[in-house]
């Protein structure tokens, strides 16, 4: 249990809150790369963090993140033309370039005027197939990301985001909780096309999972230790690395699975995966069953990246599927059952109300981790997890001997750590 106190400080990201002050200090995913597939292509209204902001690609290819309202009368530029390297608001003409330059105002014969206005701008880069910004102080600015998924060619990943009405932390404490799985998804580990008949899915019937957690430079890695074999253990470790992502161990030769989580405001998240292969091409299959809504990802409105199942359709709920033990909560899908739950405390959960067990190791950890960082800033500490070496692990499954302890299976499992071009562990 933390306090509301606390609860308040974890939830709270926008401009001026503390820490909304520390995700600033990270490079963060806010669109996809196709979102702006061409020059002077449709600005893209953003909103990151509670800023409300504006994405364009100007004629030379460059992408600016800028303030949506323009500066004369603050109306929203998404309306304008982006067109001769800037975008143009369409009431009075001024116009701005990538940087938040004001470069022309028509009114404004002499020019002198125009070099007086600037809006608000963030530097972006693209790497993934995905377009990230920073939003913190440009002295501080870390190094890029170095996710494995970000390295493998583009035949051997597939990224995608959703929409999810929840503050961010309660979507990413459902990745962190390793306990959940053989309740709320125990359907999908019949029915779901990436788990279906792999060993891990068999193991993952033990509802009484012991959790393990080690701090780890990125942030944590829980363990979560099922019955196997006689004199054997079935071990999944999961990655959180700050200050939003997990990674997911597969089932048998399936790709790996990650998620970010970033705060739109405080009360709606993007929910961001990101599923990659380190030795080879993803199937025409697994590319089907990931762009049909199927296991983590879900169907989304065409045009927009609302899930069709939510809250005003209770997330398609089917009792008679729940009843017959096909969904255990009756929702369809992994993404949506997981959604489901977190959305239905109201936008941000009330963890001063909790009663927490020893399967919450991980939670309570990463909020720990989470209230240091925010403290140690604070102090003029940089946060962890800035140096790209340390974004360099990987989620595995296997089965060790039952009398090695936790310590000893992460360092022995190779599979933690990434080495490009090599098959991760997986069962």
């Amino acid at each position: 249990m933390i306090t509301r106190e606390q609860n308040e400080l974890l939830t709270r990201t926008g401009p001026g809150a503390a820490m909304g002050a520390l995700l600033r200090r990270y490079w963060i995913p806010f669109l996809l790369a196709e979102e702006l597939p061409a020059p002077d292509c449709p600005p893209v209204r953003v909103t990151l963090l509670s800023e409300r902001l504006i994405a364009f690609r100007d004629s030379a290819g460059r992408i600016g993140l800028i303030d949506e309202f323009c500066a004369h009368r603050g109306v929203s530029l998404w309306f304008g033309r982006n067109e001769e390297s800037g975008l143009r608001c369409a009431y009075h003409g001024w116009k701005y370039d990538t940087s938040g330059h004001c470069t022309d105002v028509p009114s404004d014969a002499a020019g002198v005027f125009c070099k007086r206005i600037r809006l608000k701008a963030y530097p972006c880069r693209e790497g993934g197939g995905v377009v990230w910004t920073y939003l913190g102080p440009p002295d501080a600015m870390p190094a890029f990301p170095d996710f494995e998924w970000m390295a493998v060619p583009p035949s051997h990943r597939y990224v995608s985001k959703r929409w999810q009405e929840s503050n961010y932390l309660q979507a990413m404490e459902g990745g962190i909780d390793g306990a959940h799985v053989s309740w709320l998804h125990r359907g999908a580990l019949d029915h779901e096309p990436m788990r279906q008949g792999s060993r891990g899915a068999e193991y993952q019937r033990d509802t009484r999972p012991r959790i393990e957690v080690i701090e780890s430079p990125a942030g944590i890695t829980v363990g979560a230790r099922r019955a196997a074999e006689a004199g054997s253990h079935y071990w999944r470790l999961t990655q959180w690395v700050m200050p939003w992502y997990n990674m997911i161990p597969p089932y048998g030769d399936h790709a790996l699975h990650g998620h970010a989580w970033v705060p739109i405001d405080d009360e709606n998240c993007c929910a961001w995966t990101f599923t990659h292969h380190p030795t080879r091409p993803l199937s025409a299959e697994e590319h089907a069953a990931m762009q049909s809504g199927e296991g983590i990802y879900a169907t989304l409105i065409p045009g927009t990246y609302r899930p069709v199942a939510g809250k005003d359709n209770d997330y398609l709920i089917d009792r008679a599927a729940q009843k017959a033990g096909r969904y255990f909560s009756g929702v369809p899908g992994i993404a949506m059952q997981d959604a489901s739950l977190q959305e239905s405390p109201g936008p941000i959960a009330d963890r001063s109300l909790e009663h927490l067990t020893a399967t919450d190791t991980g939670i309570v950890m990463a909020r720990n981790r989470l209230l240091r960082a925010v403290r140690a800033m604070e102090q003029r500490e940089a946060p962890p997890a800035l140096d790209p070496a340390t974004h360099r692990v990987r989620a595995a499954s296997f089965v060790r001997p039952a009398d090695l302890a936790f310590k000893d299976v992460v360092e022995e499992v190779s599979g933690a750590a990434v080495r490009p071009g090599t098959a991760h562990i997986t069962i």
